[in-house]
């Protein structure tokens, strides 16, 4: 965080690369927009930017409430899905000159181009201004992430005639970059997808272009599959009724999978008082969903064969997804809305463009509600260093 006097001196100098100010919080794009450019960080100063929410142009107080529910609002901006990939940034309130002001600093994104709401904005001096294709090449040059996820790193071997160019430019592109950009844009393909950090640096395929846009994966990426069993009885050596591997894209195999979940669902009727009829399903499909959801996007696939595995019981479901939990996460915050990382950012931001996600950090808790909703009992979470089992009981009959 930077120190008081640094920040006194940015509040009362000309708005520049490094600063804006807002008066209120009312016009969100804006602010989006204010970080997305920061983050980009086009002049490479590799220092933070710097956003104060509750002031003039001219650095005067506006007087603005600073309560701990606009503190959360302005936080929320980071993992609402708008700004991909993910921001690093800082949101306190600070008193400065003698008055309380919100003051988020954001930190240049080792990975750029950052889009929010599918542009690309930079700071051109005092103004915000959206990249021009230009500029865009200039934010992917500039990368600089030695010690990247996995999802970012080169696959071995892989080039770009094993990638679904078509599938890109018709399922994906058009998702994730606004219509009017797409528009003025006539950049070569390979440019678009470097753009989309889908290919590195030296234009080859990475881990999470062979997984949402791969002709054959699990050809490179072994343990991209999902195993289903759907087992007669309580345990393993019961009989199996049904077992089938999942394979394909990201996309292709959560869809696949989901229709085989819905398939599975037993919906029973009750009759009270002879006059209203209520249907009960042994377990409700949005708890499910987000559960498998969050197994595809938070899951490894480095290091492993092990693919994502769907244990059907007769009185319970088990999902297990290789690896542990992941950076800030842990047993006592697991759960917690807000508390999110990510080991495969890449993918998470391809969920998001591909309408899989709504919000990042709400799965589990909408999963937990959705369950105690259809009177299921609560889920149980067992965390290893190598992965994480969940547990969905069926609804009492």
């Amino acid at each position: 965080m930077l120190p008081d006097n640094e920040l006194e001196g940015m509040l009362t100098d000309l708005e520049s690369d490094r600063v804006e100010r807002k008066s209120s919080f009312a016009e969100k794009n804006k602010v989006r927009q204010a970080i997305c450019a920061f983050a980009n960080d086009l002049p490479d100063y590799r220092l933070p930017g710097v956003l104060f929410i509750g002031v003039s142009d001219s650095g005067a107080p506006t007087n603005l409430a600073i309560t701990d529910g606009l503190l959360r609002e302005i936080s929320d901006l980071r993992q609402d899905g708008n700004i991909l990939p993910f921001p690093t940034m800082t949101v306190q309130r600070r008193r400065l000159r003698g008055s309380d002001i919100v003051v988020v600093e954001v930190q240049p994104s080792s990975y750029p181009p950052v889009r929010a709401d599918g542009r690309v904005w930079i700071r051109v001096g005092p103004r915000r201004a959206i990249a021009t294709p230009d500029e865009e090449r200039r934010l992917v040059e500039k990368r600089r992430a030695l010690d990247v996820s996995f999802d970012q790193r080169e696959v071995q071997g892989a080039s770009l005639d094993d990638l679904d160019l078509e599938r890109f430019e018709k399922e994906y592109l058009p998702f994730a970059v606004a219509p009017e950009v797409l528009e003025q844009n006539n950049r070569p393909l390979e440019q678009r997808l470097q753009a989309l950090r889908l290919l590195t640096r030296s234009g080859m395929p990475n881990t999470a272009s062979i997984l949402i846009i791969g002709k054959e994966p699990r050809s490179w990426v072994p343990g991209a599959y999902v195993q289903f069993l759907r087992i007669d009885g309580t345990r393993l050596t019961d009989p199996i009724l049904n077992q089938k591997e999942i394979a394909g894209t990201v996309l292709d195999t959560i869809r696949v999978t989901e229709d085989m979940l819905r398939a599975n669902i037993s919906t029973s009727a009750d009759i009270e008082s002879g006059l209203v009829e209520e249907s009960h399903p042994d377990y409700p499909f949005l708890a499910l969903q987000q559960l498998f959801r969050n197994a595809v996007i938070h899951r490894t696939y480095e290091s492993t064969n092990s693919p994502i595995r769907i244990y059907w019981f007769s009185n319970r479901i088990e999902i297990y997804s290789p690896g542990g939990l992941y950076g800030i996460v842990t047993r006592e915050n697991f759960g917690i809305t807000g508390a999110t990382d990510y080991r495969n950012p890449l993918l998470a931001e391809a969920a998001k463009i591909q309408g899989l996600v709504q919000k990042f950090g709400v799965g589990i808790p909408t999963s937990r509600r959705q369950l105690e909703m259809n009177g299921n009992p609560k889920p149980d979470f067992v965390f290893s260093e190598n992965s994480v089992l969940v547990t969905i009981y069926r609804r009492p009959q």
